[in-house]
């Protein structure tokens, strides 16, 4: 039976997205999902530097702000 060569993506991206995906965990050495959970890390503590009701930033970690 040949293989098949279509790609399934439970996400919608681009090809090119996917691509970029690859380099970027390339560079930084982490397979796609371990890049994506980083990014998300990233922009949420950017967003919300002192958390949320739900998620507090870790114990001794310093908040703009807050002393």
């Amino acid at each position: 039976m040949p293989k098949s060569t279509v790609k399934v993506s439970t996400f919608s991206a681009t090809l090119r997205d996917l691509e970029m995906l690859e380099v970027v965990a390339r560079y930084h050495g982490l397979n796609k999902s371990a890049t994506i959970v980083s990014l998300v890390r990233k922009e949420f503590w950017r967003a919300f530097p002192g958390g949320t009701d739900l998620i507090r930033p870790d114990r001794g970690a310093k908040v703009e702000g807050r002393k």
